[in-house]
């Protein structure tokens, strides 16, 4: 009886709280502001605040974001308001709050979950470093707090950059897996769909230009031939606005100062599959320059920088030319240590006229002065080496001139893959910086080989041991041994660009020499020699050089064979000592070198032109008499502002021959010093030495006296050659590798002849008379076209050549294959 009592008790008491209590509640989809159940007090006496449900946030982080505390006096609206701060955290799924009679606020909250791992599936036309960045914009990764509602919103901002790159069918969904302790796994669902492909592109307004030529300047194409695989007709929204860009420069170039864009229209099949786009234009007349006027403060250099403006008055407004000009008055600002000049190019349009003055505002800004020049980024090159090429110093004004020239030289060097010269504010007034140059320096050692690879030839090897910076210091030094089957050479060289403080050079090499040319595609002799030079060098300018060479070459000739183009050569010499059946010539030689060198860098260049010309001499007191005359000329021509695509021109020309007279026989060029053409240098897709005029023997057939030609070849004194390469981006490897990987489609060609050698003389030919064909010729080119891959690799550049003879005679040997490593073409 006692006991049911007691729970009677007990249940009227729980009843009378729970009819006392009163809660209000906040959560996402509701209104934090609802009417509080129950019947209270319009004043509610506040004794405590409890905060239930909690576990990565802490109590005082809610209490902080309320704004009650124990002790207040507070309304329903007080507590509402309340709930809505503490929801606006975006810590919660939802917020409850409850009074009972003691005066205590219970706040019960549901705690949103912690993101653990964001994850991507289906996602195969967009890489995920691309997703990467939409999804962290959004702030939904890896332990921030989810929020379904930003999860929408992102679903919608990914479907519509899907849509940007022309897939209008893609869709995203978002699957999450809760997990214990309060944690989520975000993973995104792609489903891509296909590209939306250009049906057809539409310009209408035009008059001056056909609407063929308006799209031959587009990216995008509703039309792709089958041999342009570089081509697409597939939409994006970012190539278009650049092609709306594209057709206004267009005509900006060529006059039309008025031109606009009225309308464009992007219009959607219904599979969503096919796209129509439509640009309206509106051409206006075409302008032409009028007068210029240089405006705004100069320092006294106004009347200098309007002379340097290369608009002419009458010819037709180019936009592109205007830009380049103040692009070009600026730098000229530059000079002067005014670093940040602005200039702005204000038209005055005569549209009665057609005529376009322009007023080049100059707003030279603040004069900057360097206090400091540092060096970043070189582990073995040492600080002088970088800081001899620079041209901006400390304790002077910046100069934008200086820094450009800098950067140049130090690409020139060859020693850095990356260069980069950046002025950096040092002051609060933002008139001083420091220059700091950082390079990333490039493998400048290079163990140099090659080997080859042909039908009729079988391997060729080679090797070299080289530093072009050599310890750290600039220096070249090289050390070659080649033991292949024809030739066993060791040459120890070393060229020291800085001998002085003013950029003399000092250099020299010793080496010997067994070439066996029998070995080499080449008529049967042998030819030991050893010798040494040296030579002394300066610079003109910045960009042209010229060095002086003497040397000593001792030559000791055996094994000669008896073809006719040696004879007369033999004639002349016939006053040699002839000891054991070898010849000894011994040659005191001086040199020429000049070099005209405007290339972007040393290594693998994109834009620029070098030339070199060079001479060598055998001076009287040698016991031969001749001279060699070359020059080579190498051009590199980008055809897009990014050089992912670059012409390159490079051709060589070389003379040699005797001078003066022995024995009543005018002196020709020593047989051992002829030029030989073929091989992965100058004539790919031929074999080394294998091109050009071949041996001729005596012949007596039948009481007939006549000559035999052979596939032995004897070189020649006159060389051209030459080849054109269009560098393109190579398959399949990343942009970071455009610094040291190359792929060319070239085209070579090449001529070597005799001039000494008088055809009319052969008489008759017995055995393989076509072998007898370009003695003397010049126009018996051949010619080849292919493939190469270079890299500079760790270890020295590697080439790779593919290359097939398009012009070629009988005699020549030719290969399909070659390799090589050590040289840059």
């Amino acid at each position: 009886m006692l006991y049911s009592k007691l729970f009677c008790c007990m249940t009227l008491a729980l009843a009378a709280t729970g009819a006392l209590s009163n809660s209000a509640s906040a959560s996402q989809g509701e209104d934090s502001d609802r009417k509080l159940q129950g019947s209270l007090p319009k004043v509610m006496h506040i004794n405590d605040i409890e905060v239930r449900g909690l576990y990565r946030v802490t109590k005082g982080a809610v209490l902080l974001s309320l704004p009650i505390q124990a002790g207040d006096d507070v309304t329903r609206e007080d507590v509402a308001q309340a709930l809505r701060k503490v929801f606006r955290t975006s810590n919660f799924d939802m917020v409850n709050a409850y009074y009972t009679s003691q005066g205590v606020l219970i706040i019960d909250v549901k705690e949103r979950p912690t993101i653990v791992n964001v994850s991507y599936a289906g996602n195969n036309a967009i890489k995920a470093e691309q997703l990467d960045d939409i999804i962290k914009a959004h702030n939904v990764k890896t332990g921030e707090i989810l929020d379904v509602e930003k999860l929408r919103e992102l679903e919608a901002s990914l479907e519509d950059y899907y849509n940007s790159t022309g897939r209008y069918q893609a869709k995203v969904s978002t699957i999450l897996v809760y997990l214990p302790r309060n944690r989520v796994d975000v993973k995104f669902n792609f489903t891509e769909g296909v590209s939306a492909k250009i049906e057809q592109i539409n310009i209408v307004g035009n008059k001056s230009f056909p609407e063929e030529k308006l799209l031959a300047q587009l990216e995008l194409r509703d039309y792709v031939p089958w041999w342009n695989f570089l081509a697409d007709r597939t939409f994006q929204a970012q190539k278009f606005s650049g092609d709306l860009e594209t057709i206004r420069s267009f005509y900006m170039n060529r006059g039309y100062v008025r031109f606009r864009i009225d309308s464009t229209r992007v219009e959607m099949t219904p599979d969503r599959k096919g796209i129509y786009l439509s640009i309206s234009i509106n051409e206006g007349d075409q302008y032409s320059f009028d007068k210029f006027n240089v405006i705004g403060e100069t320092y006294g250099h106004g009347e200098e920088m309007l002379k340097l403006i290369p608009l002419i008055p009458g010819e037709v407004y180019d936009a592109n030319q205007v830009s380049h000009t103040e692009e070009l008055l600026a730098n000229y600002m530059g000079k002067f240590g005014y670093a940040y000049t602005k200039v702005k190019a204000i038209p005055v349009i005569d549209d009665e006229k057609k005529l376009v003055s322009l007023n080049f505002s100059v707003d030279p800004g603040h004069r900057i002065y360097v206090t400091d020049v540092r060096i970043t980024g070189n582990t073995i090159t040492t600080d002088e080496v970088v800081r001899r090429e620079l041209r901006q110093m400390d304790g002077t004004w910046l100069s934008n001139e200086a820094i450009s020239t800098s950067k140049r030289r130090l690409d020139q060097l060859g020693f850095f893959e990356t260069v980069d010269i950046t002025p950096r504010k040092t002051g609060t007034d933002g008139d001083t910086v420091e220059v700091v140059t950082t390079v990333k320096e490039r493998p400048t050692g290079s163990i140099k080989a090659g080997i080859g690879f042909g039908t009729e030839t079988g391997i060729n090897l080679n090797a070299e041991i080289s530093q072009d910076n050599f310890l750290g210091y600039g220096g070249n030094a090289s050390l070659g041994v080649n033991t292949n089957k024809y030739d066993q050479k060791i040459e120890l060289r070393y060229d020291e660009p800085y001998f002085t403080v003013d950029g003399v050079s000092l250099g020299g090499s010793i080496y010997y020499e067994k070439f066996e040319a029998g070995d080499a595609n080449i008529v049967d002799y042998t030819n030991e020699k050893f010798g040494a030079s040296l030579g002394l060098g300066y610079p003109i300018d910045e960009h042209n050089f010229i060095r002086y060479n003497i040397g000593y070459e001792h030559n000791r000739l055996s094994q000669t064979s008896s073809f006719i183009q040696i004879q007369r050569f033999w004639d002349t010499y016939v006053d040699k000592n002839i000891r054991n059946g070898k010849v000894v010539f011994q040659n005191y030689t001086a040199g020429l070198y000049f070099s005209r060198n405007y290339l972007d860098r040393g290594a693998l260049p994109t834009d620029g032109s070098k030339q070199t010309l060079y001479g060598t001499v055998a001076i009287p007191g040698s016991d031969t008499r001749y001279y060699k005359l070359g020059a080579d000329t190498t051009h590199f021509f980008p055809l897009d502002k990014d050089r992912k695509f670059i012409v390159n021109f490079r051709a060589k020309a070389g003379y040699g021959n005797g001078y003066g007279s022995r024995n009543g026989i005018e002196e020709t060029l020593p047989f051992f010093q002829n030029y030989y053409l073929g091989g992965d240098e100058w004539l790919r897709g031929f074999k080394y030495n294998a091109v050009g005029p071949k041996a001729l023997y005596n012949s007596f057939t039948m009481g007939n006296v006549g000559v035999m030609g052979s596939r032995e070849s004897v070189g020649g004194n006159a060389i051209v050659a030459g080849s054109l390469s269009l560098i393109i981006p190579t398959p399949f490897a990343s942009e970071g590798y455009d610094r040291s990987l190359r792929t060319s489609i070239f085209l070579d060609a090449g001529s070597l002849w005799d001039t000494n050698y008088d055809p009319g003389a052969i008489g008759q030919c017995f055995g393989k008379c076509d072998y007898i064909y370009d003695y003397s010729d010049p126009k018996e080119y051949r010619m080849s076209a292919g493939v190469t891959l270079v890299w500079v690799s760790p270890m020295g550049p590697i080439g790779f050549s593919l290359a097939e003879p398009i012009r070629k005679r009988d005699g020549d040997r030719t290969e399909f294959f070659s390799f090589s490593l050590g040289r840059t073409f």
